[in-house]
């Protein structure tokens, strides 16, 4: 494969992760533990889909990509943003998809079961809602560290790695959301950065290396969440840190990307956002490179 190296096309590829994806039954393997079925744990309606499409664009466009970064949401069971941190008033379990704010927990509504934690908890809500971003929501586990459904979605993996055989170049693996205490939806920074801790803070060396591209072209799940933040981050973030990057080096891949349920407005308002902003909307059939 040879690249035109004067043209820089650089494929950001969001959470393209087994969880995140409505696999059909034959995809998903069985538990040796239990002998049952793992299912998806976050299943985005839509998803597998998408990532079909998107590995059929590596492989059409696989010559004109330059680099290929690849983000990972990577969690611990222990998690603020999982069911096993929290519980109700009564002492019983908190249901996935229950949004928490910190009026609540101040009121007893919702508690950390780890009783010491709560200061910092309420440190934390306190300051996401004053973001005004999100609200803290209590997913159901997902993308847990070395599971089946932390990996890449077979064909988005098989594509990349032909890609990689190919160019005589590696993919860069980004990971994100491992610190249990904040929500990581954004691979540049954490929604509310720990100062103890790098992993969560902005990271520069990245946003650099995007900036590199003559198109920055992005992909992934979920278009409701961690692609919306990752490209808000970006176009935020890039004009203030790179004279003269503007908006208008990013596409969206947008039928290579889905909303979670239920948040299909947030996803129609991130798009209208960003092409107001500048940034190109595309079809990956009609995008050429």
């Amino acid at each position: 494969m040879k690249t035109n190296l004067s043209r820089i096309n650089h494929l950001l590829i969001v959470d393209p992760q087994n969880d995140f994806c409505d696999l059909p039954a034959d995809w998903c393997p069985t538990d040796v533990l239990t002998g049952q079925k793992i299912a998806p744990s976050l299943p985005v309606s839509g998803a597998h889909a998408d990532l079909q499409r998107l590995a059929q664009f590596v492989q059409r466009q696989a010559a004109r990509i330059t680099d290929i970064t690849v983000t990972l949401d990577s969690h611990q069971r222990y998690d603020i943003a999982h069911p096993s941190f929290w519980r109700k008033a009564d002492g019983s379990a908190v249901s996935p998809f229950t949004p928490i704010a910190a009026a609540q927990v101040r009121s007893g509504e919702y508690a950390p079961r780890d009783a010491q934690a709560i200061e910092r908890v309420l440190d934390y809500l306190d300051a996401l809602e004053a973001q005004n971003r999100y609200q803290l929501m209590v997913w159901p586990v997902h993308c847990e560290i070395g599971s089946w459904g932390h990996g890449i979605h077979a064909e988005v993996l098989a594509a990349c790695g032909a890609w990689q055989l190919a160019g005589h170049k590696a993919v860069r693996s980004i990971f994100k959301g491992m610190n249990p205490w904040t929500e990581n939806y954004s691979a540049i920074r954490a929604e509310v950065p720990d100062p103890a801790d790098p992993t969560t803070q902005t990271n520069t060396p990245l946003l650099l290396s995007l900036a590199e591209a003559d198109q920055l072209i992005i992909a992934g799940e979920a278009s409701s969440h961690c692609v919306r933040s990752t490209t808000e981050h970006i176009v935020e973030m890039l004009p203030k840190l790179v004279a003269g990057w503007t908006p208008a080096r990013v596409t969206l891949l947008t039928d290579c990307m889905s909303p979670v349920g239920g948040f299909e407005r947030e996803h129609a308002a991130f798009l209208e956002s960003m092409h107001t902003q500048g940034v190109r909307l595309a079809q990956s059939s009609e995008l050429a490179l």
